[in-house]
This record gives structure tokens, C-alpha cells and sequence, in this order.
């Protein structure tokens, strides 16, 4: 997991989320043991993850059935163009279909061109609004 978090970090350019406050070993073997975690990875012929991806399943309420969210999705720099995030989408059809899900979603930044062409060519565009609703902890009064 520790790996695939480097990968991420440089493929997002982002070392500070993927690097900086890692949660300890007992933490990433609780996620990996959930039901609702899918992590997928692609290594090299050194051995070294070179893409992956993290994806969750919701459960609904409204059917029994769940969605799969793909969270991250991410290839090295000098692995790209390859394919290998295709396969990684691919290898997450039949895991998706064994947890009775009935579709695999993932967002992505409009300033993103390969992330937006990767994911026209293998699903249905939909241009939607996503907010992030900070979270404020407020103190109680006496």
C-alpha cells in the first residue's frame, strides 16, 4: 500500500496527501480487510507499482445493489500510453460484477485530457457538479 501511495503521489504530483501523515500498517490492513475497498495494482518487471487504483463500494438503499467509485486512479509518468489503465479498469469490471454492483463511476478535472479521453472511451460522460462541504467541529455550549 505504501507503494502504491508513492505512485500515486507522483503520477498527481501531489507528495505532500500521498506522502506526509501516512496511516500505520494496522490501518491499511483494517481498509484492505473491509468489505468496502478495492485496491489494484500494476508492477513492473523490477517489482516496483507503477499504476493502480483505489476504489469503494456503495452499497444503496434504494435496490439491493452497490456502485463502485473509483477514488484514485493513477499511472507513472514513463508507463503511460500503455494501456495499463484500461487494464486497471478492466481487472475492476469482474470484482464490481462479483459484489453485485451495477455500475463503476470515477470523476474527473476537466483541465484532465487523457483522464477525461481514458474514461469517454470506455463509459458514458456525465458533466455534473461536485462539492466539498468542510466539515466544522463546533464547541458545545454549557
Amino acid at each position: 500500500m505504501y507503494s502504491l501511495l508513492d505512485c500515486f503521489g507522483e503520477a498527481f504530483k501531489d507528495q505532500d496527501t500521498y506522502g506526509e501523515n501516512r496511516p500505520d500498517e494496522e490501518y491499511l490492513r483494517s481498509l484492505l480487510g473491509s468489505d468496502s475497498f478495492i485496491a489494484i495494482v500494476v508492477v513492473d518487471e523490477a517489482e516496483s507499482v507503477v499504476g493502480g487504483l483505489a476504489a469503494y463500494e456503495l452499497k444503496k438503499f434504494e435496490q439491493k445493489r452497490s456502485e463502485i467509485y473509483i477514488y484514485d486512479l493513477a499511472v507513472t509518468l514513463n508507463h503511460r500510453r500503455q494501456g495499463l489503465a484500461t487494464s486497471l479498469i478492466e481487472e475492476l469490471k469482474p470484482i464490481a460484477k462479483s459484489r453485485g454492483a451495477w455500475v463503476i463511476f470515477v470523476q474527473a478535472d476537466y483541465i484532465d485530457e487523457p483522464a477525461v479521453n481514458l474514461y469517454t472511451k470506455l463509459g458514458t460522460r456525465e458533466d455534473v457538479l461536485h462539492f466539498d462541504i468542510p466539515i466544522k467541529v463546533c464547541e458545545k455550549r454549557s
